[in-house]
C-alpha cells in the first residue's frame, strides 16, 4: 500500500499507509494521546478521528483542551442526541436540519403539535440519559440511490429533499449515535459520552420555515446552548440574564424614552425623554466635528433614480432601497425617486459645484443625514435595527498621498469620542472586496493596500474580515465590547476610488490638470438610534449625567415643602440642568421607587427639616446611602457634573 508523510505541529514528519486515520495516528504516538484525542485539523480542515488520510498532509490532533474544535463537536454532537431525544420521546416527528451557531446549535421539526416550553425539561432528561449511556459514534459514506432509499423508508422527506439539493459529485456521510442516525458531513465525537454533562442547556422554542421558505413548511426550532465547562455555561447564563435587565425596549418603557407601532414598522417615536438623549448627543457630535475642521451641509431625503444608477446604488443596493413613484403634472411617465439609504452620492454633488482645487483639500464634509433602508421585518430589533435612521455620516474628500494622514486623524477622533462615551477600548477589522462590487480588480487592489497601509501606520493591525466591504470601497469596522463582553459594530472608515469617478467629482492639482479625489466614508457613532440603543444597554439605563434626560427630581415629603421644591428645581434649571418637582400627594418612598425604575441619576427628598435648614437630601441611583447637603453648593456641583465632556 502507498506511503504518505504527515507533519506534525512541531515540523517532525512520520510516514503512514495511505488511509490511515487520525485516530490510529494518535495512538502510534502515545496512549495517553489516543484517550484524549476527539479529533484532527488536517491541512486545515476539521477531520473526524474516524476517517482516512490519502495524501500527504499537515496534522494536528485536538484534545477537549483545544477550544474552536472542542466546542464545534460539543454543539454538533448535542444536536444529534438532541434530535434523537426527540424522536425517542415523541417517534412521529421528522427531523430536518441541525446546525451549530454562536454559542450553540439548533434543530428544526415537523411535529403535529407544538412543543411547549415544559418539554425542554423531558428532552433535557432524555438528551442525559442518552449521554450517560457513552454509545458509539461511527460513520459511512453511502451512495445516493441508497441514501434516498433508506430516508424514504423511514419516511423522512426532509432528508431525501436535502440529498436532492446536495452536489452529485459530493459524498454522502451517515452517521450514527447509538442506533439513531442522521445525515451529516461531520466530523463528530467518538461516543456520546464525550459531550460534558454539566455544560449545555435548552433554552428556547421557535417557529421557522423549511429552508428558510415562507411557501414552505412551518417547523418547529429547539435552540440550545453549549460550552467546554459548567463555568463558561454559567457565565454565558448570567450575561443573558443581565442582557435581559438592560434590553434597551425594556427600559425605553421604564424611562420613556420611545416607542414603535404597526403604522410605522421600523421607525421610531421618540418621546421627550428619549429625544433629550437624542439631542444631547447629536450637539455633542456636532461641536466634535467643528473642532475637527468638518463643514455641516444637509442634502435631501428623495433623490431621483438617475442619480443612484449613475452611483452604482440602484444596481447593487436596490433591494434595499425605498421607491417612490411621482406623477408629475403633464409627464408621459411617473418620475422614479428613491429615499436615500445614505448621503454618499448626494455629498459628491455638493463638492461639484464650483471648482475645487488641490489647496483645498482635503474637504471634509458632515451630515446628520436622515436615510431609510429596507430592512425584512423578522430582521427588525427595537432601534438597533430599522428602517429609518440618521447617521452621523460624514466625507472626506482628498488627494491619494493624503489618505495615509487622514485616516490617522480619523482614528484618533473616534477614539477621542467613544473614551468621551465611556468606551476605553475598541477592536478594527479590516474588510476586503465583497462578490458583488463596483470598479475594477486594478482599483480595489490600490484601494485596499491604501486603507490597509493606513491602518497600520496608524499603529493597529486590524483583523481580516473577508468579503464584507462595500460594494465602491474596502473598510474599517470599529467594534466597541460593552460591559458584560457584547461585540457592537459602530464607526466605520472606507476609500473609495469609485464613486468619484461615476459621479465625475474632479480637482486641479498642482500641475493645472484635473485630478480625481479620493473619497473616504466615515461614520463614527454609526446610526443614532442604534448608538444609543447601545448606551442604554451598556449602562442599564443609568447613562452618565450629562445625558440622563431627567437628571434631577425634587421630591417632596410633606406638602408644606411644596414651594421649597419649586424654588430649588427652579435654581437648578437656571444653571442648565434638567430638573422637575414632584409634588404629588404621595409617600416618598414610593416616589424614590418610581423615578429609581426610570433611571433618575439624583432624587432630593425635601421636608420640613430641610426647608427650615435650606438643605435637600441627596440620594444618587443605585446607592442606598442618602446625605444631607446646602441647595446652594450641590447646584454648583450638579451644574459642573451636568458639563457634557467635550466643553470640561
Amino acid at each position: 500500500m502507498a506511503s504518505i508523510s504527515l507533519t506534525f505541529p512541531d515540523g517532525n514528519s512520520r510516514d503512514y499507509e495511505a488511509g490511515v486515520t487520525p485516530a490510529e495516528v494518535a495512538a502510534s504516538i502515545a496512549s495517553s494521546l489516543a484517550k484524549k484525542a476527539i479529533s484532527a485539523t488536517v491541512d486545515g480542515a476539521h477531520y473526524d478521528l474516524q476517517w482516512p488520510i490519502n495524501a500527504d498532509s499537515a496534522i494536528a490532533i485536538n484534545t477537549m483542551k483545544d477550544e474552536a474544535p472542542a466546542l464545534e463537536l460539543i454543539r454538533h454532537d448535542l444536536a444529534h442526541i438532541m434530535a434523537r431525544a426527540v424522536q425517542e420521546l415523541w417517534p412521529d416527528v421528522q427531523v430536518t436540519i441541525g446546525p451549530v451557531i454562536k454559542d450553540g446549535w439548533y434543530y428544526d421539526f415537523d411535529r403535529a403539535e407544538p412543543f411547549v416550553p415544559e418539554d425542554l425539561a423531558a428532552i433535557e432528561k432524555k438528551m442525559r440519559e442518552i449521554i450517560n449511556k457513552r454509545d458509539a459514534v461511527r460513520t459511512e459514506v453511502w451512495d445516493r440511490t441508497r441514501a434516498i432509499k433508506h430516508y424514504e423508508e423511514k419516511g423522512e422527506p426532509y432528508k431525501v429533499e436535502l440529498i436532492e439539493s446536495i452536489p452529485g459529485n459530493e459524498d454522502l456521510r451517515m452517521y450514527w449515535h447509538g442506533d439513531w442516525q442522521d445525515l451529516c458531513r461531520g466530523p463528530h465525537l467518538q461516543n456520546t459520552g464525550q459531550v460534558p454533562g454539566d455544560s449545555w442547556k435548552l433554552m428556547s422554542i421557535a417557529g421557522a420555515y423549511w429552508r428558510g421558505d415562507s411557501d414552505r413548511a412551518q417547523l418547529q426550532r429547539i435552540y440550545g446552548v453549549a460550552f467546554q465547562n459548567k463555568e463558561n455555561l454559567k457565565a454565558h447564563l448570567h450575561m443573558l440574564e443581565e442582557a435581559a435587565k438592560r434590553d434597551h425596549r425594556k427600559l425605553g418603557r421604564e424611562m420613556d424614552l420611545f416607542h414603535m407601532q404597526e403604522e410605522a414598522p421600523g421607525q421610531i417615536f421618540w418621546h421627550p425623554n428619549g429625544w433629550t438623549i437624542y439631542t444631547e448627543l447629536q450637539d455633542y457630535m456636532r461641536r466634535m466635528q467643528r473642532k475637527g475642521g468638518y463643514v455641516e451641509v444637509n442634502t435631501p431625503q428623495v433623490v431621483d433614480r438617475r442619480l443612484w444608477e449613475a452611483s452604482g446604488h440602484w444596481e447593487k443596493y436596490q433591494e434595499h432601497m425605498f421607491v417612490v413613484e411621482v406623477d408629475e403634472e403633464h409627464a408621459r411617465e411617473k418620475t422614479v425617486n428613491a429615499l436615500k439609504p445614505m448621503n454618499c452620492p448626494c455629498h459628491v454633488q455638493v463638492y461639484n459645484q464650483g471648482l475645487k482645487s488641490y489647496r483645498d483639500l482635503p474637504l471634509r464634509m458632515a451630515e446628520f443625514g436622515s436615510c431609510a433602508r429596507y430592512e425584512p421585518s423578522g430582521a427588525l430589533h427595537g432601534i438597533m435595527r430599522v428602517r429609518g435612521f440618521t447617521q452621523d455620516d460624514g466625507h472626506i474628500f482628498c488627494r491619494e498621498d493624503q489618505i495615509e494622514e487622514e485616516t490617522a486623524i480619523f482614528i484618533e477622533f473616534l477614539s477621542n469620542v467613544y473614551k468621551d462615551l465611556g468606551f476605553e477600548k475598541f477592536s478594527v477589522k479590516f474588510s476586503d472586496r465583497p462578490d458583488t462590487r463596483a470598479g475594477s480588480d486594478e482599483v480595489w487592489d490600490k484601494a485596499e493596500a491604501a486603507l490597509l497601509s493606513a491602518t497600520r501606520a496608524a499603529g493597529i493591525e486590524p483583523e481580516l474580515n473577508p468579503g464584507e466591504g462595500a460594494f465602491y470601497g474596502p473598510k474599517l469596522e470599529f467594534v466597541l465590547t460593552d460591559a458584560i463582553g457584547r461585540d457592537w459594530q459602530c464607526g466605520t472608515h472606507q476609500v473609495d476610488f469609485v464613486l468619484p469617478e461615476r459621479l465625475d467629482a474632479n480637482y486641479i492639482g498642482e500641475d493645472g490638470n484635473k485630478h480625481r479625489p479620493v473619497m473616504l466614508h466615515r461614520a463614527t457613532l454609526g446610526s443614532f438610534e442604534r448608538f444609543i440603543g447601545i448606551l442604554i444597554e451598556e449602562h442599564a439605563g443609568k447613562l452618565p449625567f450629562w445625558l440622563a434626560p431627567r437628571q434631577v427630581v425634587v421630591a417632596s415629603i410633606v406638602s408644606d415643602a411644596d414651594a421649597y421644591v419649586l424654588e430649588t428645581v427652579a435654581k437648578l434649571k437656571s444653571q442648565g440642568i434638567r430638573a422637575e418637582a414632584d409634588i404629588r400627594n404621595e409617600k416618598i418612598n414610593y416616589k424614590v421607587r418610581e423615578h429609581s425604575v426610570g433611571k433618575v441619576p439624583v432624587i432630593l427628598a425635601v421636608g420640613k427639616k430641610e426647608v427650615e435648614d435650606g438643605t435637600v437630601t441627596l440620594r444618587r441611583l443605585g446607592e442606598k446611602q442618602t446625605s444631607v447637603v446646602e441647595v446652594n453648593a450641590l447646584v454648583a456641583d450638579l451644574k459642573a457634573e451636568a458639563c457634557p465632556p467635550d466643553l470640561k
